[in-house]
């Protein structure tokens, strides 16, 4: 997903974040609506400044994110539209790191030439490709899994590049050993060390949880919160490359399977935690 740019202070670029993570793995299981307040609770216990999320609400509600509406005489906002198609969009790229693409699948290859005249676009076009997990081969020419070819065709209309964008899906059969193409493509150093971290920062913790009878609902719910938006931008760097490309000692697996254990063990008691803070303790707000 991409989230909002420009200049903003720190504390409420970080409090986005986090709000957005939130959106993704709290809101939408309760209903795709939020209480104001208590919100704002959950969300500085995990470490967010509360002016600074609600300021990061506002800018969401301009973005068109957020439409107040109050229930049970509560203020609160729900998840637009627009929102929701975005977290789903983001799923594609947050998710599909943990399956593997099957490089029998082949590719999805973008070739764009757009004029100088639209340089601020060309410019969006490639960071947009970057988030999405694009690597670059070649002068304007973008690479990924062939199961990022909806996700580019949103990008690029986004855009309105259509006309500038030549996109392809394929097998690749000839030229320099697909590995190496790999290699000059992403910086698989980078996001190997980046899913290292996530292992050392989580995997001692997620066997510590896992073995505990009790694990208090607010401690659930920061620990929760914080594993998902640590791991919420690992992948967007990261397409879910087949594993015919990578190196033996790859990672990727590894962090995924500390970040699916921490969630395994967390989540029910997160979800019930933040419900309390929902009018009538989220009775029947929840889904699934």
């Amino acid at each position: 997903m991409n989230d909002a740019q420009g200049a903003e202070p720190a504390a409420v670029r970080r409090s986005r974040t986090v709000l957005v993570s939130f959106f993704g793995s709290v809101v939408r299981k309760m209903g795709n609506w939020m209480p104001i307040a208590g919100s704002v609770e959950l969300l500085s216990l995990a470490g967010a400044d509360a002016s600074s999320v609600r300021t990061a609400v506002s800018r969401l509600k301009r973005r068109g994110w957020l439409a107040a509406e109050s229930r049970a005489g509560t203020r609160g906002y729900v998840l637009t539209a627009t929102a929701l198609e975005a977290l789903a969009a983001g799923d594609e790229v947050i998710w599909h790191a943990r399956q593997p693409a099957d490089l029998a699948d082949g590719w999805c290859v973008v070739n764009f030439s757009v004029p100088e005249s639209a340089r601020a676009k060309r410019h969006q076009l490639r960071s947009h490709l970057a988030s999405l997990g694009f690597g670059n081969i070649g002068s304007a020419v973008w690479i990924a899994p062939a199961r990022m070819l909806d996700a580019a065709r949103r990008a690029i209309g986004e855009l309105e590049l259509t006309d500038s964008c030549a996109v392809f899906v394929g097998e690749y059969v000839a030229g320099p050993r697909l590995r190496d193409l790999v290699g000059s493509g992403w910086d698989l150093a980078e996001i190997d060390r980046q899913y290292r971290k996530f292992v050392d920062a989580h995997g001692e913790e997620a066997d510590r949880l896992a073995a505990r009878a009790v694990i208090p609902g607010q401690e659930a719910f920061v620990r929760y919160l914080s594993v998902v938006d640590h791991w919420r931008k690992l992948p967007f760097r990261d397409p879910g490359l087949p594993p015919e490309v990578l190196t033996e000692d790859w990672s990727g697996p590894a962090a995924v399977q500390v970040f699916e254990r921490m969630v395994a063990t967390l989540e029910g008691r997160a979800l019930a935690y933040a419900a309390g803070h929902w009018p009538g303790d989220g009775d029947g707000r929840r889904d699934g």
